[in-house]
């Protein structure tokens, strides 16, 4: 058995952090400079390799080690390389080194696969930059719908066509709809991928290996109009408190939630954000304003529309309650994903015969791996161990781990790509 050059992925673990440490954890912005640098690290180190290097229209990366017979529908593997604000060095960025390591070790040995295998280094998966979910994974597939290149970054206040512009990208060639990726010439795309929870780390198990992305249904920008009141002069029951009614919110949704799950659904209900007026809110008002975000995860498609439902019912309860007026804003939606079986099986072979542990498990998190599996496209996920979550600068993944990550994934490419 072959093993990862896991010497390359140290190098470059370490300029990718070198070039996004912020002083407090690592920036990778999405259609920036942070980015931008990541993807130039890696292609300097992918045609160093000998690897064939190209970008799409919206400047997703792809480094091909050429198969023997290149008519064949290629083989995948990557992620993405854009972070959080002060976020961590492995979210994504594990995925794309495992596969720059895999296929370094081959280039080393000799080995040719029968098909091509490509490195793809996804832009844009933190929708954290723009409201938008899965921007580079969806323009690959030729599926980012028009609007969302007027989407606003949310701290330069300039477009996604802007941003794409500036860093070299091509717009109006993203909008014709024209796949770079797609079920006739993509077999398989696999993503490694850090744990984001604590699962593997509390069991102990080496790698995981994901059965389904969850979905999502989000109101990003919901609000509660009340009204502003004295605090000391104002009854209880000539109040608008909109601070009030949003605990009222959670409360009731919380009660919702733990019903469910007692029904049998797997969700998550997070409140993210929660925010009144500085400007006009003050220790001695009645808050009346209150913006505030609903993010509900399930693999459930039924499960998201239900807990929407009781979302809207609360609203409604409480509005009339309470008397203030709720206002939802838009809801953005991302579909649920399952995990090809075939690639699942194969996974759990490869892992046995490298004699590790490993645990089947959903991803509460999203992945641009949703996206391939619901374009048609056989698609599978690696999980490894990672301490102290993720989106945060704590991120703590060991090499080892990612080790074992690594050659699971070496394993699963060369039977895959030598069909």
């Amino acid at each position: 058995m072959i093993e990862p050059d896991v010497e390359l992925a140290r190098t470059l673990f370490k300029e990718l952090y070198a070039i996004g440490y912020d002083g407090i954890g690592v920036t990778r912005d999405t259609y920036g400079p942070g980015e931008q640098r990541a993807h130039d690290i890696i292609r300097r180190h992918g045609t160093g390799l000998g690897l064939e290097s190209r970008i799409d229209a919206a400047l997703n990366l792809y480094l091909t080690l050429p198969g023997q017979e290149r008519g064949l529908p290629a083989v995948l593997a990557g992620s993405h390389l854009d972070s959080v604000p002060r976020g961590g060095n492995y979210d994504g960025a594990a995925g794309v080194i495992a596969g720059m390591s895999v296929l370094a070790s081959w280039i080393r040995c000799g080995r040719q696969p029968k098909r091509d295998v490509t490195v793809i280094c996804i832009r844009a998966e933190e929708s954290v930059w723009f409201p938008v979910s899965y921007i580079g994974s969806k323009s690959a597939l030729g599926l980012l719908p028009p609007d969302a290149l007027e989407a606003v970054r949310f701290d330069t206040g300039k477009t996604l066509r802007g941003h794409m512009e500036d860093q070299g990208g091509l717009p109006e060639k993203v909008l014709n709809g024209t796949p770079a990726v797609s079920g006739d010439t993509v077999r398989a795309f696999i993503e490694l991928h850090i744990e984001q929870g604590p699962v593997l780390i509390e069991s102990r198990h080496a790698i995981g290996i994901v059965t389904g992305i969850c979905g999502s249904l989000r109101y990003r920008s919901a609000a509660i109009n009340g009204q502003y009141a004295h605090s000391g002069a104002t009854p209880r029951t000539h109040r608008h408190d909109a601070v009030v009614a949003f605990a009222e919110l959670v409360h009731g949704l919380q009660d919702k939630w733990r019903m469910m799950e007692a029904e049998g659904h797997e969700l998550t209900l997070t409140f993210g954000q929660v925010n009144t007026d500085a400007k006009q809110s003050d220790f001695s008002k009645v808050a009346g304003y209150v913006l505030f975000c609903i993010d509900i995860r399930s693999r459930d498609g039924d499960t998201l529309e239900l807990m929407d439902y009781y979302v809207r019912c609360a609203v409604a309860d409480i509005s009339a309650r309470y008397a203030v007026n709720f206002s939802l804003g838009e809801k953005i939606r991302s579909q649920p994903a399952i995990m090809d079986p075939a690639l699942r099986h194969r996974l759990t072979a490869c892992a046995k015969n490298r004699g590790l542990k490993f645990h089947a498990m959903p991803s509460g998190a999203g992945h641009d791996a949703a996206m391939f599996a619901n374009a048609g496209i056989p698609t599978a996920m690696i999980f490894i161990p990672n301490a102290n979550g993720s989106h945060n600068p704590d991120e703590m993944m060991e090499m080892d781990d990612f080790s074992n990550g690594a050659r699971v994934l070496s394993d699963i490419l060369w039977e895959i790509s030598n069909q």
